[in-house]
């Protein structure tokens, strides 16, 4: 059984670089941003570019579009970041977390009607956004769980990690550092999974056995080779750490290629031809950017193999446990 999912806020896909040697197959992408959609069209121009997620629901329920097995996208984190000042749900950017909350239920409600079981939602974002002070995460939660209210940490925060059983979806959530799967950069995300699917379990996707969670520290060489977490600044002034490297020889600015390698994309991925240049010529700026505004790729395919575990589908065998 062919497994497909749609991707919004895709960026430069990362998604699709994790899942699609899984055997998983993207049915549409939604970016707005012209040079990651430039990135979309270069590596997949046979998957349509839906561009502006607020108004998929509707195009999902006029059946325009497809209703697909799998939902992920990381709405922007700008707002729930102290970068973004923290608007949360009050920044139009915070409420287009609102919006994927609406595309999941229409989804939902086409695959019933055809007799199709829920869609599993995958969601990322910044640790931020769990003690976002107008509580998102809480709004977000029961959006997603069908209650009528927000819900509310026990605490003064959210905790790392999590799950709520809903009138209408079970949610999991977990931070997950990048650093743990094989990636030489420290970048803790928060992903959230949730489906309202028979059998299916979402924090048998997020939580380990204690024997094998993701979360050891790192040795001490490697932890001396661990990158800052990469932003979108793309290194604007010496005191973005993420943008410069300290060598013997003095200190250097990383390149687009070394950010691509610690999000796990292949070498020179975002190196695309660009406003009528050739792909030589383009330029490490909105390079930087889309790569620090990606996921990581190795965290994202984790998922999708434990994913697919749930949903009973074998991945595809030439990828690599990881």
């Amino acid at each position: 059984m062919e497994i497909t999912y749609g991707s919004v806020c895709s960026g430069i896909e990362a998604a699709t670089m994790a899942w699609h040697p899984l055997g998983m197959r993207a049915t549409w992408f939604a970016e707005i941003e012209a040079f990651p959609s430039a990135v979309l069209a270069h590596h997949y121009p046979n998957t349509p570019n839906l561009g502006d997620m607020t108004k998929l629901g509707a195009q999902v329920l006029t059946g325009k579009i497809a209703a697909p097995d799998i939902l992920v996208g990381g709405t922007p984190c700008q707002a729930f970041s102290v970068a973004g000042m923290r608007e949360g749900l009050a920044d139009p950017r915070g409420a287009l977390t609102i919006k994927y909350v609406e595309l999941a239920d229409a989804t939902d409600y086409v695959r019933a009607s055809r007799r199709q079981p829920p869609c599993v939602i995958v969601w990322e974002n910044v640790p931020g956004v769990l003690s976002d002070k107008g509580n998102a995460f809480g709004c977000f939660l029961g959006a997603l769980a069908g209650e009528d209210c927000e819900l509310q940490p026990s605490g003064k925060r959210w905790p790392d990690a999590g799950c709520v059983y809903g009138p209408k979806r079970t949610i999991a959530w977990r931070v997950l550092d990048a650093q743990y799967f094989g990636l030489a950069q420290r970048r803790r995300r928060v992903f959230v999974v949730a489906s309202a699917r028979d059998g299916f379990d979402p924090t048998e996707v997020l939580f380990e056995r204690e024997s094998t969670r993701r979360d050891s520290p790192p040795g001490r060489e490697a932890k001396s080779a661990l990158h800052p977490t990469l932003t979108a600044q793309g290194g604007g002034s010496l005191d973005d750490r993420e943008a410069y490297v300290l060598e013997l020889s003095g200190i250097r600015r990383t390149t687009p290629k070394e950010w691509e390698c610690c999000q796990g994309f292949p070498d020179n991925y975002t190196m695309i031809p660009w406003r009528g240049k050739p792909a030589s010529e383009c330029p490490d700026g909105p390079r930087y950017k889309a790569i620090g505004n990606s996921k990581a790729v190795q965290v994202v395919r984790w998922l999708g193999l434990r994913i697919l575990q749930q949903l009973d589908c074998k991945p595809n065998t030439s990828v690599e446990h990881i």
